[in-house]
């Protein structure tokens, strides 16, 4: 794969040149540097993700009712976490009483 130093799009190949077509930029291929080129054609799998805690490191409470139906705890610990696309971030309770957990976005 080939980017274009002009503008930073990928670039395409025609004939012996890498073409942009965002930009118009031409460069000759190099057949050295393609040959030292990785692929690959699986996906890597990083394991499961690390699921969030909110009473890990976290000593301050508010006043959030819990909703199990056997708990009347109105004390939770909070976190918050980024939602994951970053557009919003996530806020994680763990009840002070029952550690039942859940959240509000």
């Amino acid at each position: 794969m080939q980017f274009c130093d002009e503008c930073g799009s990928i670039m395409h190949t025609e004939g012996d040149t890498w073409v942009c077509r965002s930009c118009g930029n031409e460069e000759p291929r190099d057949s050295q540097a393609e040959a030292a080129m990785a692929t690959q054609d699986v996906q890597r799998d990083d394991g499961t993700p690390a699921v969030a805690d909110a009473t890990q490191g976290s000593t301050e409470t508010m006043q959030e009712p819990c909703p199990a139906d056997d708990c009347d705890s109105d004390r939770a610990y909070y976190e918050m976490m980024p939602k994951p696309g970053g557009s919003y971030e996530v806020r994680l309770f763990t009840c002070v009483e029952c550690d039942h957990k859940w959240r509000e976005s």
